[in-house]
């Protein structure tokens, strides 16, 4: 069973969490993948819509490719209700007192 080349790639840049595109490509090949540069492009692009990776240009013809940090949103009044819930739950027992 293979493994599929975008899994490959974004295991590549997951190793050294930012690199250029440049680099990216000449370890892909030191490894034994000859990718062409439209599949390569359409690669990055998938990565990046799956919001696994971010792609910005440095100069005309390199980019940096970062892992996409992702941070959890906490919602206040969704915490709030579950903290009431949990002391609804435990209150609910007969001779519970906290």
């Amino acid at each position: 069973m293979t493994i599929p080349l975008r899994n490959t790639i974004y295991d590549k840049i997951k190793e050294v969490t930012s690199l250029t595109d440049i680099d990216l490509y000449k370890s892909l090949t030191k490894d034994g993948f000859i990718i062409p540069d439209d599949k390569f492009n359409k690669l990055l692009l998938d990565l990046e819509i799956l919001g696994l990776i971010t792609v910005a240009w440095i100069t005309k013809d390199e980019r940096r490719i970062e892992i996409s940090r992702v941070e959890a949103e906490v919602d206040s009044v969704e915490e709030q209700n579950k903290e009431m819930m949990e002391k609804d739950y435990e209150a609910s027992f007969p001779g519970f007192e906290k």
